[in-house]
């Protein structure tokens, strides 16, 4: 469990007092025990509504190991004139004799107005140089965004809390040719697009991929965009071309074609029923008669197959969902890897839209 070791605070400061102060409380740790050693894995920015600061605050903690190395908070309240901050330095335990304990620290930096025309100026100095950098800013303010890319080679966003998923994906688009983009719309489906691939991995199962004849994806009310890119994914994975779907009563109907130039009919659909972000449900069709479903359900996902010959098995896969938290952390370690698959997915989301 981590503890607090060195803290540091002040009124009225300046973003050179800081990066002076993170290094003495860095010096006196080490100091002290030379097994305390500054993890250097990655920076993280985060601009984050003061009112809503301590919310984030829990999210992040919560994260456990996949926290950053240096975390900067960068708390934006209206009308605020002064700079203050407050420093700490984190240790997993003691490192005993000859023992080495990585130390993460967090910078939290409460601004105003009138500080966002020297975003770059404040927080260049207050991220470790030469580490990559994950930017995230959950309540919006993509003008922030745009400028805090000059620090970021990775952009964390979730996609479903644009208003509108043609806004959503679109932006999405944009910041993709900038930086990485991490979404955390497009991780609430990885349990999902893992247990479809790993159903049709048996090389007898593989000619059904190319038979598909239909696709149901039931999703949460608000996120419509992740059902978009878990279609936008199976269609770039498999060649489809997308073609723009239709609303109608409940979701988005329509149709892409395939490799072979046949339709799939595509559907999405609102559950309400469904109380957290992301997908309830799927049905995967084929022309030879296969069918596999996936619900979300006690447990983990249920899944039930039906074959070519009628023959059906139903089972659960326990552990699918990793709760907010899980996907959190996970978008957190993503900004270290590289899905190749994501930008083609959105692409075709994109075009699924028209």
């Amino acid at each position: 469990m981590e503890k607090s070791d060195a803290v540091w605070g002040e009124e009225g400061t300046t973003p050179d007092a800081i990066a002076a102060a993170l290094r003495r409380l860095l010096v006196e740790r080490h100091a002290e025990n030379d097994g305390y050693v500054p993890a250097r894995v990655l920076n993280m920015i985060a601009f984050v509504d003061r009112e809503w600061s301590g919310e984030i605050a829990n999210r992040l903690r919560g994260v456990g190991r996949y926290s950053a190395s240096r975390l900067l908070v960068l708390s934006f309240e209206p009308g605020r004139e002064r700079m203050d901050a407050h420093v700490s330095i984190a240790s997993e335990g003691d490192p005993g004799d000859g023992g080495i304990v990585l130390l993460r620290e967090t910078v939290v930096v409460d601004i105003g107005e009138h500080h966002l025309d020297d975003l770059l100026t404040i927080a260049d100095p207050l991220v470790v140089s030469d580490l990559p950098t994950l930017l995230w800013s959950p309540h919006g303010h993509a003008e922030v965004v745009d400028e805090l890319l000059a620090l970021s080679q990775s952009v964390l966003v979730d996609s479903v809390d644009e208003p509108e998923a043609q806004e959503a994906i679109e932006r999405a688009f944009a910041l993709s040719e900038r930086a990485y983009v991490v979404d955390l719309a497009w991780l609430r489906t990885t349990p999902w697009r893992e247990r479809v691939a790993a159903a049709f991995d048996p090389p007898r199962l593989r000619p059904e991929l190319r038979a598909i004849e239909s696709l149901t994806v039931r999703h949460h009310p608000d996120s419509t965009v992740a059902a978009l890119l878990f279609a936008g994914w199976l269609a770039s994975r498999l060649q489809w071309e997308p073609i723009p779907l239709e609303a109608d009563p409940g979701g988005l109907a329509g149709h892409a074609r395939d490799a072979d130039h046949k339709d799939v009919q595509v559907r999405l659909e609102a559950a309400p029923e469904l109380k957290v972000r992301g997908l309830e449900g799927l049905t995967l069709q084929s022309a030879h008669g296969h069918r596999l479903r996936l619900d979300r359900g006690p447990g983990g996902l249920h899944a039930h197959d039906r074959n070519a010959q009628g023959q059906e098995r139903a089972w659960t896969i326990p552990g699918a969902s990793r709760g907010e938290t899980g996907i959190l952390g996970e978008g957190i370690r993503q900004a270290l890897l590289r899905d190749r698959t994501y930008v083609p997915a959105l692409q075709a989301a994109q075009s699924l839209l028209g």
